[in-house]
């Protein structure tokens, strides 16, 4: 094709769009029901998004006109000479509550409200609640059980609410019981470290005696452990002495029998002597006798001197066993003073720890001063405490002021893919086929209503959000993002149905459904389906909601830019393919559209 015929086609190409474009213009304005129609298509859409945004604005605001029903049964209970009426106490503090309508009835009409729907919910308090609460104090201690009604057909929100409520219901008494009961063990730590400190120095004057009675213990053990030794030593030489003793007892014995012995027979040698001298007078038998006697006093000498030794032996052996039982003596009687004194010490030391130990008994046992002279801290403080041990520091990134400020993004984006839809169904895409303009024109030709119609969607959208008060971090981010969004969103519906006709439409409300529940947009889409999941990152409306919610709610760019490439390139990609595509099925669509309208059952 030459140059020349190449320009004549592109001109001959722009005037057919623009006589497209110009025709759609004076369509619009040509009837005024056209005009009350088109004005619907804009506004629509724009009514879908704010109406949900505003009913979402704060939806606890109003639980107050949410009734909730209260029946008390408790009976009471008696705890130290002190009435316990724990269901009063609930119902007393629920009459100061303005989060719901709460109403008093009996039980029974409370289980019939809430059988028959007038009531969505009720809590009986049985009659043995106080009985239960005071068996902590008990050998057989057992919870308290409140009695929840709710029914579940009369709305499935308000059943949610009440089940909050209940769970109110349920956080605060249980919060008053424990508050209370640790308040009260908390006065009885007070009392106990009162009586400790009244008590230290009773403790500090016995801790005195005691190290006094443990010295003389410490005394009288040394010395009964030196008695115990001389005794010892005593013991030993009187075992020597004795052995001695004997020793010499018996030397003497044999020395005494052998002298004896001895001078028995000098006395019969010397009988025998004076017989033979009177018979024999002969010199030399007289000096023989002599010399026998001389021997025999030799050995009786002897004798003599042995038993000598053998008394003295005695002697040593008594003197030695007397000294050993002297020593003896004075260790019995050093081991008996140690064994007094460390008697007497440990009575001391027993006598000063019971003494002690009693008086800071009875200090602690009779202590009364109370919380506040312990610790400085009022029973509101403890109260407190006790109540909330440990607090939640929270800190939010992005805060909003309300809870419609946070669903906006995705009730916007979702206005956007509705008003897309209805300007498609209500409005011709336009065919080709038995016209002057060719397929791609036609396509080109009609798409710029469309988008302009998105524009006006859009602006009427983004004038009722500021007129709504939403939360906007970047109002023209913000702005040129609902734009973008509006805009890809119209291109591919146009193109859908431009392509498929009937067909588009059904593929493009399959896709509204998946997008509902499946873009993350009102419940994270980790807690949905698993189909979601897999579907979530191809869905058109998960990126343009990531790109408002960053614009609106607080931008980073690392979570802008992927969204906004994304949804660009979808947009892109979807008009070149329809743009070429249009050739090829602009035909077939339309006579699948005539066999539709044959029917006389599709418009």
């Amino acid at each position: 094709m030459k140059k020349e015929d190449i320009l004549k086609f592109r001109q001959s190409t722009r005037n057919n769009i623009f006589d497209i474009i110009k025709t759609d213009a004076r369509a619009t304005v040509s009837n005024p029901i056209v005009v009350i129609v088109l004005i619907a298509i804009i506004i629509l859409p724009s009514l879908y998004g704010l109406i949900n945004i505003y009913a979402c604005w704060d939806p606890y605001e109003n639980t107050g006109h949410v009734q909730f029903a209260i029946a008390n049964d408790d009976m009471g209970a008696q705890y130290n000479n002190v009435s316990v009426h724990a269901g009063n106490d609930l119902v007393k503090m629920l009459k100061n509550n303005t989060d719901f309508d709460w109403v008093f009835v009996t039980s029974d009409e409370l289980r019939e409200g809430v059988y028959n729907g007038t009531y969505y919910a009720g809590i009986v308090v049985p009659a043995n609640f106080s009985e239960c609460i005071v068996s902590i104090t008990t050998k057989d201690p057992h919870s308290a059980t409140l009695e929840y009604r709710v029914n579940e057909k009369s709305n499935p929100v308000a059943a949610k609410l009440t089940d909050a409520a209940a769970k109110q219901v349920y956080n605060n008494i249980n919060a008053e019981i424990v508050t209370f009961i640790n308040l009260a063990a908390y006065n009885k730590l007070g009392e106990l470290q009162d009586g400790l400190a009244s008590g230290a120095s009773q403790l500090a004057a016995g801790g005195g005696l005691l190290s006094a009675g443990a010295g003389q213990v410490g005394a009288g053990a040394g010395q009964l452990a030196s008695g115990a030794n001389q005794l010892s030593d005593g013991a030993n030489q009187l075992s020597d002495g004795a052995n001695q003793l004997a020793d010499g007892a018996g030397q003497v014995a044999d020395g005494t029998h052998q002298a004896s012995t001895t001078v028995n027979q000098v006395t019969g040698d010397i009988s025998q002597v004076t017989s033979y001298v009177k018979n024999h007078t002969s010199s030399q038998f007289i000096h023989e006798g002599m010399d026998y006697i001389d021997e025999q006093t030799s050995n009786v000498s002897g004798k003599v001197n042995q038993l000598d030794d053998g008394a003295h032996q005695v002697a040593d052996g008594a003197v030695s066993l007397s000294d050993g039982a002297n020593q003896l003596g004075d260790g019995v009687n050093q081991l008996s003073q140690g064994s007094l004194s460390l008697a007497a010490g440990a009575q001391l030391l027993a006598n000063s720890a019971a003494s002690a130990l009693f008086a800071a008994s009875s200090s602690l046992s009779g202590a009364a001063g109370g919380l506040g002279d312990v610790t400085g801290l009022n029973e509101s403080q403890i109260g407190d405490y006790f109540f909330a041990p440990v607090k939640l520091d929270r800190h939010e990134e992005f805060p909003s002021s309300n809870y419609g400020s946070q669903v906006a993004p995705f009730y916007l984006v979702l206005c956007m893919w509705v008003g897309a839809l209805i300007t498609c169904v209500m409005l011709k895409t336009g065919t080709s086929v038995n016209t002057r303009f060719r397929p791609h024109e036609m396509y080109l030709g009609k798409l710029a209503l469309f988008l302009g119609l998105a524009v006006l969607q859009t602006t009427v959208t983004l004038i009722g959000c500021f007129i709504l008060g939403i939360d906007i971090d970047n109002p023209l981010l913000f702005i040129f993002s609902c734009y973008v969004v509006a805009a890809v969103f119209m291109t591919l519906m146009y193109s859908l149905i431009s392509l498929f006709g009937d067909v588009g439409k059904g593929i493009a409300i399959v896709l509204l459904v998946f997008q509902i529940s499946g873009t993350g947009g009102i419940y994270p889409v980790e807690i949905m389906n698993e189909i979601f999941g897999v579907l979530y990152p191809y869905l058109p409306m998960t990126y343009g909601i990531n790109m408002v919610r960053e614009a609106q709610l607080g931008l980073i760019w690392a979570n802008y830019i992927p969204a906004f490439l994304v949804l660009l390139g979808l947009g892109i990609a979807v008009f070149v393919i329809s743009f070429i595509l249009k050739r090829s099925f602009d035909k077939r669509t339309k006579y699948f559209e005539e066999k539709l309208d044959e029917s006389n059952l599709f418009k």
